[in-house]
């Protein structure tokens, strides 16, 4: 069936129910392909909105809006039309979760998109959308007492091996807080360019052009604004006054903390957040190397630095997981941001939770371990380097840490409570970085700090 040679890219419902029925079907980033249709310019006003907002929220949801179809109707999910099921997700989704919407809206639209891609199951459509409106204040979830994790990924919507894991790290009642904060969408924050403005000058610009925005709690150039916002008409966008970059992230230049005139290596560099943050800190004197397996993505790194005015930045292509890249001993700090199963910002990217499996976990921490051995050798004797991930799992964090202090006998961790002891609240008791979305409205974030002897 060409189900998309049939509906209307003009129409947020039709092109929302395209966008998401791609991503089961062909995989990929979701961002991407939201991205991909809105440069088409086919749609228009409010209704961009409204297309984003259901594909992510339907993704965000996904695991919730299928257990309430699947005690709905009597067949399996795996057995009905992939079609259908995607028009019952994003309908099921405007009538749990959008209260602007209409519920006779909300109905009809996925009746008539139904009628559009399938000649049967436009009715069965209508009443399993209407059998929610009758009976929503009835649907029954897992029994937590008996099954915490079943309960979290019906309630919550999350994949039930990574409610599992969440439990065995946080246990029961902080996994719920974990997952229920997972499931929302975060605020924007943006982070100061201190060569440019400072923060308290940026936060009056915005407020002066009416967008509320306040002070981040742990970083001091960090700034949370509220409410939706096209990014490129944000005053001071254009000036090069902010980049986008969230509050965890932003601790990782502050960590590694490099000083003017120092040679740096940005081991996986790309979009160039980081790079950009640690030129900051070193007052665009020394030299950043911004290191990427991707050219394209280099040349997002070029772009930021340009409108940001970062002139120590130099892009590279590299493939870190291949030892050589770089001489020995030749940076005087370095930051490993490595590739991970981002577990920590589903709540920014929800389709990773439907993308990442159990496997991605082991498969990524080996290849973690391959590239902290690796750069750890450019490091020079007395250097620091920063190990980050976004995710939320000890494997791919402390574990890979430990690893390579069992393998190194000239690296030492270093105890972040007693270097940043204005930050102690975000350390473990070993003295790493580990940022919690329920515990600071940040991202999940892990980092490492480790010195060469």
């Amino acid at each position: 069936m060409d189900t998309f040679g049939k509906i209307s890219n003009s129409d947020p419902r039709h092109a929302a129910f395209a966008t998401f029925l791609k991503f089961f079907r062909q995989g990929g980033h979701a961002d991407t392909l939201i991205d991909r249709e809105l440069r088409r310019g086919e749609l228009q006003g409010s209704d961009r909105g409204l297309f984003a907002e259901l594909v992510f929220g339907a993704l965000r949801r996904c695991g919730t809006l299928d257990h309430i179809i699947s005690g709905l109707v009597k067949r399996s999910l795996a057995d009905m039309d992939p079609e259908i099921l995607a028009i019952l997700r994003l309908g099921l989704y405007q009538l749990r979760y959008l209260d602007r919407i209409p519920e006779s809206a909300a109905v009809n639209e996925s009746v008539k998109l139904a009628k559009i891609v399938s000649r049967s199951g436009s009715g069965f459509v209508n009443g399993v959308l209407r059998n929610y409106i009758r009976n929503a204040g009835g649907i029954v979830f897992p029994d937590s007492s008996v099954s915490p994790a079943a309960y979290i990924a019906a309630f919550h919507s999350h994949p039930e091996w990574l409610a599992k894991r969440w439990l065995e790290q946080l246990g029961e009642e902080e996994a719920k807080l974990l997952a229920a904060a997972s499931s929302l969408p975060p605020s924007l924050t943006l982070r100061v360019n201190t060569l440019k403005t400072e923060r308290r000058e940026l936060l009056s610009k915005l407020s002066g052009k009416g967008v509320d925005a306040r002070e981040c709690v742990y970083s001091p150039v960090g700034v949370t604004v509220e409410g939706r916002h096209n990014i490129p008409e944000l005053p001071g966008f254009s000036e090069g006054l902010f980049a986008v970059q969230d509050e965890s992230s932003q601790m990782a230049a502050i960590l590694l903390d490099p000083a003017p005139g120092e040679r740096v290596l940005d081991a996986c560099a790309a979009p160039g957040g980081k790079s950009g943050h640690m030129a900051q800190l070193m007052r665009n004197s020394g030299e950043i190397v911004a290191a990427d397996i991707s050219d394209a993505k280099l040349q997002l790194v070029t772009e930021s630095a340009v409108r940001l005015g970062y002139e120590i930045i130099k892009t590279f292509n590299s493939d870190i997981t291949c030892p050589g890249q770089f001489p020995e001993r030749c940076f005087d700090r370095l930051l490993l941001d490595a590739p991970c199963s981002a577990t920590g910002v589903i709540r920014r990217n929800p389709d990773v939770k439907w993308r990442v499996k159990p496997d991605d976990i082991s498969g990524l921490a080996g290849l973690q371990k391959i590239m902290i051995g690796n750069v750890f050798k450019m490091l020079k004797p007395g250097g620091v380097m920063l190990y980050s991930t976004c995710s939320t799992d000890p494997e791919e964090d402390e574990s890979v840490v430990h690893d390579l202090l069992l393998r190194q006998s000239d690296s030492v961790l270093e105890d972040m409570n007693l270097l940043f002891p204005e930050l102690s609240p975000l350390f473990t008791k070993e003295g790493m970085l580990r940022t919690w979305p329920h515990r600071h409205s940040m991202d999940g974030f892990f980092a490492a700090r480790i010195r060469k002897l």
